[in-house]
């Protein structure tokens, strides 16, 4: 399968004076943000990091550290830097002054059949250009039908080449600055592009994704669990979305994008899955910003049939290998250290005073690195226990899907094995944590048991797609040397 990106790149980011925030613009600390040293050191950011601030900005970051949720508005050359700089590396939120419309925006909906749907997308965005693009169905009457009723534009594709594509051929009839892609079986909540818009005064901004949120009208026990954990629903919390951070991507099921960004085409149509991974990884690595913000809300139609749900989790998976070819590195299950593995393989086999003695043994390593700063060792102390909190996760999350075989085989010898007993509750205990703070409507065994097929259905589509592709790029782990843990913080 061809692995080249779209042919014509997108434009680049504005860098310098054009890049400088709008009068009025406010900025927040994000709520991952701690400040440590007299607010001489910052942590957190997309991807987390730890950075050495200078003296002149340490008055402006008291501002915001006081200003809490409401943010700033900084006026001075020094204060507006200080707001950029942040922002770009994921350490401030924006706090864009309120618009309303009318907006410069045209909305696309890639479409294949389900008129039904289509009718009710289209009466949620009434008022906007539409154009809808019919990927082949079968029957196309009714999809016109539907259109002409709304007053949408309507192409059709003679042979089915998949949502990437269906975007991409409606982008190009687009006249406006804006484009919003909006999937036939979603409804924008009122208000959304008032939320959304405003956001794109940073001239950094090249897409910004609502909350994606499934159907809760009903109440079968799938249904619920949707409700608590629905595939498309990246969280309440808003974030700058990049590879590698703890939001690596929105999906593409609504997406509300700056036109002067995007390439020709957009979209790889060669990605029949894995095409808004793609799209979103190569948007941000040209410097362009990704914000998710949960305030704008789309509700969409979940799939509800068991078999129909596996087997989308299934095909989710499938596109590892194509992601892969693409952005090399990337989907690689886990990370840990060396130093981590080391804690968490003494803490398995009982061995406490050791694993203290590794911990102790990293901190003073990263400590180093750190000196200088009146905090560095709490800062260090803190900084290990996330890290080994952090690669136990991780390597839970990889034995429940791409290492999904091992995985059930420790939670069957989990009885007569102290080993498959770490493994099982490094794997079970994310789980319990989400059901305890997300609170689903059901109890914590069937969650637990629906969680456990989601990630293995996942999983399997890694794995069988993997094994077609002849690589095991998508299910090697890869270890962090302490040399890795020694870099200096950034500045």
């Amino acid at each position: 399968m061809p692995t080249s990106p779209p042919t014509a790149e997108p434009g680049r980011p504005p860098t310098g004076p054009a890049a400088a925030l709008p009068e009025g613009f406010g900025v927040a600390l994000d709520p991952g943000t701690s400040l440590w040293s007299g607010d001489r050191v910052a942590t957190g950011g997309s991807p987390w990091k730890v950075v050495r601030m200078g003296a002149a900005a340490v008055p402006l970051l008291a501002e915001l550290r006081a200003a809490g949720r409401r943010g700033v508005v900084f006026h001075s050359p020094l204060g507006r830097a200080l707001a950029r700089q942040l922002l770009d590396h994921g350490f401030a939120r924006p706090v864009p002054a309120p618009a309303s419309g009318p907006y410069d925006v045209t909305v696309v909906v890639p479409a294949y059949g389900r008129p039904d749907e289509l009718e009710r997308t289209l009466r949620a965005v009434r008022g906007l250009p539409a154009i809808v693009v019919d990927d082949a169905s079968p029957d196309p009457e009714p999809l016109r039908r539907v259109a002409r009723t709304y007053g949408a534009r309507l192409v059709r594709h003679e042979a089915n080449q998949g949502p990437g594509a269906a975007r991409d051929t409606g982008l190009r009839l687009v006249r406006t600055a804006f484009t919003a892609f909006v999937d036939s079986d979603c409804r924008p909540e009122p208000g959304w592009l008032d939320v959304l818009m405003p956001y794109f005064a940073d001239p950094k901004v090249a897409v910004v994704a609502p909350r994606v949120v499934p159907d809760a009208a009903d109440g079968r026990l799938l249904a619920r669990y949707e409700a608590a954990r629905s595939a498309l629903d990246m969280g309440p919390k808003p974030a700058l979305v990049r590879p590698g951070a703890k939001l690596g991507f929105v999906p593409s099921a609504t997406l509300l994008v700056r036109n002067a960004a995007l390439g020709a085409p957009a979209f790889d149509a060669d990605l029949r899955l894995g095409e808004d991974v793609d799209f979103i990884w190569r948007t941000a690595d040209l410097g362009w910003h990704v914000r998710y913000q949960p305030e704008a809300r789309v509700v969409h139609t979940p799939r509800l049939d068991p078999k129909a749900w596996a087997k989308r989790r299934h095909e989710y998976g499938t596109s590892a290998p194509d992601l892969e070819s693409r952005h090399p590195g990337r989907l690689v299950p886990a990370r840990p250290s060396v130093w981590n593995l080391a804690t968490l393989g003494l803490l398995t086999y009982g061995r406490p005073v050791s694993a203290a003695a590794s911990v102790a043994a990293t901190t003073y390593l990263l400590r180093r690195s750190l000196k200088g700063t009146s905090d560095d060792w709490k800062l260090s102390s803190a900084i290990v226990a996330k890290g080994v909190t952090a690669d136990a996760a991780a390597l839970g999350h990889a034995l429940r899907r791409e290492w999904w075989p091992l995985g059930l085989t420790c939670l069957a010898a989990s009885p007569r094995s102290r080993l498959a007993r770490a493994a099982s509750a490094a794997m079970l205990a994310p789980i319990a944590l989400e059901w305890v703070t997300r609170r689903p409507a059901m109890d914590p065994l069937r969650y637990t048991a629906l969680r456990l097929m989601e990630d293995v259905s996942y999983g399997s589509g890694v794995t069988a797609s993997a094994w077609r592709a002849r690589t095991l790029a998508p299910l090697l782990p890869h270890i962090r040397t302490p040399f890795a843990e020694r870099k200096k913080p950034a500045r």
